[in-house]
């Protein structure tokens, strides 16, 4: 009897695995949207950029500020997926990623489509079926920026969403087309530490590919 209560527990395990890693087709499609995003290549720290394509403007800079564009970055994603998050013009570049973390669950944010998501396990298992997710932090210190990254599709295991957090793509001080959130946060030591990472999801109708 014994054996055979452990022969079912490993199956549960595996099946949960299994579930966590399990990528769908609209999944697959979101990974290659965001491939086509090149964020390594674009929304560059330290200058200043355009926020719909990440390319520098030339402006040059006058203050000692990092200019890291997380924001600018994801804002950029969702305007080239009909969605709408806090951005320019309504919102400048600096400090955005806090005004966002603000936003989201608000009434105006509720208004455009955004909900709420429960945890990281929650959002790895939505942008796996190819809805967007959005990870944001907001900083402690009103003058100091926070981060924001949008979780990208992984057949990662909850283990490691456990040990990692979810897989993301982002700007930010170092950008990562695939990268894990805590590596994606260190720069904000407690954000994943201490849970103060939130997430929001929003449907998604993803562009045509090129045949």
């Amino acid at each position: 009897m014994k054996s055979l209560v452990s022969f079912f527990a490993a199956l549960l395990i595996l099946a949960r695995l299994a579930a966590a890693g399990s990528i769908s087709a609209e999944g697959e499609r979101f990974v290659r949207f965001l491939d086509s995003m090149h964020v390594e290549e674009h929304w560059i720290a330290g200058a200043i950029v355009e926020w719909k394509t990440g390319e520098p403007t030339g402006k040059p800079i006058k203050d000692t500020g990092k200019h890291t564009h997380c924001s600018q970055f994801a804002a950029a994603a969702c305007e080239r997926l009909g969605i709408y998050i806090l951005r320019p013009p309504e919102h400048g570049s600096v400090l955005l990623a806090n005004a966002q973390y603000d936003w989201l669950p608000s009434a105006e944010g509720k208004a455009k489509g955004w909900s709420p998501v429960k945890d990281g396990f929650a959002a790895q298992t939505l942008a796996n079926k190819g809805v967007i997710v959005v990870a944001v932090y907001k900083n402690g210190d009103p003058k100091k920026s926070g981060h924001i990254a949008i979780i990208r599709p992984s057949a990662k295991s909850d283990a490691e969403i456990k040990a990692e957090g979810p897989q993301v793509t982002q700007a930010g001080g170092t950008n990562m087309n695939s990268g894990t959130l805590k590596r994606g946060f260190a720069n904000h030591r407690d954000a994943f530490e201490k849970n103060e990472v939130r997430y929001f999801s929003h449907a998604v109708t993803l562009p045509a590919e090129p045949k």
